[in-house]
């Protein structure tokens, strides 16, 4: 009989798990959730079936040198937060912004928790934040689906010898990685450019006062807009609703004609089993002027190109055999640029009814909860932005470390001939 190996993390989950030890810049994905009145049974049934699936785990360090941290099942959920009071409807992404503070620390307990309230008026509000280290957008949103219908995806079995299993994938990860690392290695002494990328991600040094005099506070907004009305105007404009987005989000960023560098994921997910973080990042340079047909063409080219990876020909799988400063070196923050742009999808039918209460409005974003000031001036990204659908709908979310989103965003959908509703709108 074959034993089942142990869950481990791949690159991409290492690299996201590098930023709770404070090497980068932190991530937690978020859902919001808002409609009508939810029943608090109904919302536990949900709490204990994400407590029997694929995000009920802890992240552990293996006992073996070489060997990839593991996922053990059965990690202790966090309780269902409900406000102590109700909330008005314009401070929902105030309250959505506080709840994703809360710590999800896969390696200190449950990657993930849920957050409620009551709107004033009538209608709740619901949060699901889950560390990034867990699973991705699409991941999350299938195992979601699965126990809002009241049921729950298998998680990851267990090894019966856990140091047996350290043992094999040390063993493995030194093979496969051994040989491309040495020949990485004497490119090095025969390519001067391959020295040069790698001297031109330096880590950052975060004790800087001139990082503490630009630092802020991020500012975040999520807005509903017609999504017959955004489709229409991405075919009159010759794109696609997502190069209307791209388009959106660029001339948001931008400043007067100068380029800006995009960061996009691309899934390469093939079953929403929720084990890992099935994206690459591939990358675009748009100018705010750009037009919807301009960025369709931009992103088609950066489709075929390679993924965003390690430098200088190393394999990625080295980033997860040397010390965290090391890999933080060779590969800072890999998707990092001026602009993250996420079309996250059409959210799935089971998320819109929760107990009987229908959805209004689904937002999907990442937060960066307990970011110090200092790692904010630093990054390099100055937005990110966030699209999913729901029914007759877009949701955007957007995260800006620049001031004046709101006007900035409001103008620049108007240009399109689209109004955005805030959610933080007085009623």
């Amino acid at each position: 009989m074959t034993r089942p190996r142990a869950s481990r993390l791949s690159v991409v989950d290492e690299m996201f798990l590098r930023t709770h030890r404070g090497y980068g810049t932190p991530v937690v994905m978020q859902g919001v959730w808002r409609g009508g009145d939810v029943d608090p049974a109904e919302l536990v049934q949900v709490h204990e079936a994400l407590a029997r699936g694929p995000l009920s785990h802890t992240v552990v360090r293996p006992g073996v040198p070489g060997a990839r941290p593991r996922r053990r099942p059965g990690a202790e959920p966090w309780p269902v937060e409900w406000a102590s009071q109700p909330i008005d409807r314009d401070a929902t992404v105030e309250w959505a912004d506080d709840v994703a503070s809360r710590n999800v620390d896969p390696t200190q307990g449950a990657g993930w928790r849920i957050a409620a309230a009551r709107l004033r008026g009538g209608g709740t509000v619901v949060s699901l934040v889950c560390s990034h280290v867990i699973t991705d957008a699409h991941g999350l949103a299938a195992i979601l689906a699965a126990a809002m219908s009241g049921t729950a995806l298998p998680p990851a079995p267990d090894p019966a010898h856990p140091f047996l299993d350290d043992v094999h994938d040390a063993v493995r990860m030194i093979t496969v990685v051994g040989a491309r690392t040495l020949r990485a290695a004497a490119g090095l002494a025969l390519h001067p450019s391959r020295r040069a990328e790698l001297r031109s991600a330096p880590v950052r040094a975060f004790g800087s006062q001139s990082y503490q005099k630009r630092a802020q506070v991020p500012e975040t907004l999520i807005v509903d807009v017609d999504a017959e009305r955004w489709d229409t105007e991405a075919a009159r404009t010759g794109g696609t609703p997502n190069s209307l987005l791209v388009a959106v989000v660029a001339a948001i960023a931008g400043r007067h004609d100068t380029a800006v560098q995009v960061s996009v994921p691309v899934s390469r997910r093939t079953a929403a089993n929720g084990g890992s973080n099935e994206i690459d990042m591939t990358e675009l340079t748009v100018r705010p002027t750009d037009t919807p047909a301009v960025t369709r063409t931009l992103l088609r080219e950066a489709y075929l190109r390679p993924p965003m990876s390690s430098p200088a020909g190393f394999p990625p799988e080295l980033l997860q055999l040397v010390p965290d400063r090391i890999a933080h070196r060779l590969a800072p923050d890999p998707g990092e640029r001026d602009v993250l742009c996420s079309n996250i999808g059409t959210i799935p039918a089971g998320l819109a009814d929760l107990g009987g209460a229908s959805a209004d409005a689904i937002a999907a974003r990442a937060v960066h909860p307990g970011i110090d000031p200092r790692q904010l001036a630093a990054s390099a990204n100055r937005l990110s932005a966030y699209l999913c659908r729901l029914g007759d709908r877009y949701t955007l979310s957007l995260v800006s470390k620049d001031r004046g989103l709101r006007a900035r965003t409001t103008a620049v959908l108007a240009a399109h001939g689209i109004t955005a509703h805030g959610w933080d709108d007085p009623a």
